[in-house]
């Protein structure tokens, strides 16, 4: 059942849902959300950053999450998350991955084109579809800078320039969201999401949701966001199981043990997600 989000993002725009996009950091991570798809019968997609693949490789972690889109009964996507260069997107192609994020949001605008551009150039003609990024999620990601200080929010207008001179197949947008913990309520600007959808017909990437009340992510869905991304909460919910485990069991030296009940945490939290999100009973 591995898939390319093409068709995932589409069906799910066309049936106003979203698909959770879930960066796994590890064979439990993939483990875990592939058992949480199954049991909800939703489309899924695993996702790493560039930071998580230095951590081993690109082909370590097409691998595994090859390994389990063969053995799942529903669709299954592997997506690079914040492409941090051509050349980087390209080895992720290389590597199976079935689905690219270029993220070009930190450069001028018309460099962001050019970057986006080339990218989907060579990704097109592949099958290959391509999430670009236009605006400013605020916060950290993955090994990048902070941002802080800028207009978080996408122009529509630029927006619609930008689509149509790049051929990207989704976008993420800025709407008020930012990567990593919270230190407040976050607030997705539901007024810009509205205006950007009504310039575009290519589905919406909602970036930084780890934290962000399920009611404004479902009104957000509502607005035309079609993919869905969380990576802290899983990180999280792992260390919170393995912990766990620990603090109750000190002498404890087989990583397996401690892992579990880390997978299970994962497990609850991704079928949450899913139900929130409409793609449960979707596959």
């Amino acid at each position: 059942m591995l898939v390319t989000t093409k068709e995932m993002l589409l069906d799910a725009q066309a049936g106003h849902y979203a698909v959770g996009a879930f960066n796994v950091e590890s064979l439990e991570f993939v483990m875990a959300v592939i058992k949480a798809a199954e049991e909800r019968k939703s489309p899924v997609i695993m996702q790493t950053t560039p930071g998580t693949v230095k951590y081993a490789n690109l082909d370590y972690f097409a691998a595994m999450c090859k390994v389990a889109a063969d053995a799942a009964s529903v669709p299954v996507a592997i997506h690079l998350d914040h492409g941090d260069g051509f050349d980087r997107c390209i080895q992720a192609m290389h590597a199976g991955y079935t689905s690219v994020m270029i993220d070009g949001s930190h450069v001028p605008f018309e460099d962001n084109i050019a970057l986006t551009a080339s990218v989907t150039k060579v990704a097109g003609p592949l099958g290959i579809p391509v999430e670009a990024e236009l605006g400013k999620v605020g916060g950290k990601e993955d090994d990048g800078p902070a941002v802080e200080g800028e207009n978080p929010y996408t122009d529509p207008d630029e927006a619609e320039e930008f689509v149509a001179r790049t051929n990207c197949t989704s976008l993420a947008v800025g709407v008020g969201t930012a990567h990593g913990v919270y230190k407040g309520t976050p607030h997705i600007e539901q007024g810009v999401l509205k205006e950007i959808r009504s310039r575009l017909e290519i589905p919406l990437v909602l970036h930084g949701t780890s934290g962000v009340p399920d009611d404004q992510v479902a009104e957000a869905i509502a607005n035309g966001i079609c993919k869905v991304n969380y990576a802290t909460e899983l990180r999280q919910a792992f260390t919170r199981g393995f912990m766990g485990y620990m603090a109750a069991n000190p002498d404890c030296f087989d990583p397996k043990k401690p892992n579990k009940p880390g997978m299970e945490e994962i497990v609850a939290i991704v079928s949450s997600h899913m139900d929130n999100l409409g793609s449960s009973h979707k596959a």
